[in-house]
């Protein structure tokens, strides 16, 4: 039997690099599978498509979960569609890389409302449908810079962090109800975003890694089907690293 068979997720910012990769896992893994994406329509109809081959349900909402009310209208939407929710995972986040002395207030405001206040509303506004039924599997994806910080990313850095210790919170909160909640740590994955940096700095993050190697999308969606599934039923407030070591 497939590890998620019958299971109804949603996943945040879906359409490429790590939230596609997870939404796929998930479909292969026998889950019905919600997604949300901001700007692509094509990107969005492309990857339900996709997620249909492995003969589960799928649909794409264009949603900006930053604005509590779109995640609340989401998160109602989906219950009505797909009849439930059993799996969240909070992927959806931008990058607004600057030194702090040149960083505007315009992009520290947009980077914690996009990656952290977004993990806020779609958890708060699911939390009801979690509790009414006893059950649910929340994971919200941060990263290691959330853990160690990085210059010229203060605003990722702060919304990262504030993830895991939302995550730790929600896990107190909720875990009366067996609603578990736990978050992933991203080390450096190969996406569309990394491909944009030079091989010189590519190279100095793999030599810092002990597996000499960057990560895959799928290496991080791995780790979220374990989390969602059954197999981690007595795991909660944690941050589990895919990080090839970096962090040790």
């Amino acid at each position: 039997m497939k590890m998620l068979q019958d299971k109804i997720a949603l996943v945040t910012g879906a359409s490429k690099g790590i939230g596609r990769a997870i939404a796929k896992e998930f479909a292969s893994q026998g889950a019905q599978v919600a997604f949300t994406y901001l700007s692509s329509v094509e990107r969005g109809e492309a990857l339900v498509k996709e997620l249909e081959e492995s003969g589960v349900k799928a649909i794409g909402y264009r949603s900006d979960a930053s604005r509590f009310q779109d995640a609340e209208a989401l998160i109602n939407q989906v219950v009505n569609d797909f009849g439930g929710l059993n799996i969240l995972v909070n992927n959806a986040g931008i990058t607004r890389d600057n030194l702090l002395m040149r960083m505007s207030e315009e992009h520290w405001d947009e980077v914690i409302e996009t990656n952290l206040k977004s993990v806020f509303n779609t958890v708060k506004a699911s939390s009801r449908t979690f509790m009414k039924q006893r059950s649910g599997s929340i994971i919200n994806i941060t990263s290691v810079v959330g853990i160690k910080g990085n210059a010229g990313q203060t605003n990722y850095a702060a919304s990262k962090a504030g993830i895991i210790g939302f995550t730790k919170s929600v896990a107190l909160e909720l875990g009366s109800r067996n609603i578990r909640c736990n978050a992933i740590a991203p080390g450096f994955i190969e996406t569309e975003m990394t491909e944009q940096l030079d091989e010189k700095t590519v190279q100095a993050w793999r030599e810092a890694i002990p597996l000499k190697r960057g990560g895959k999308p799928r290496d991080v969606a791995l780790a979220a089907v374990f989390l969602a599934s059954d197999h981690a039923d007595y795991i909660s407030g944690q941050v589990l690293q895919v990080d090839g070591g970096m962090l040790t």
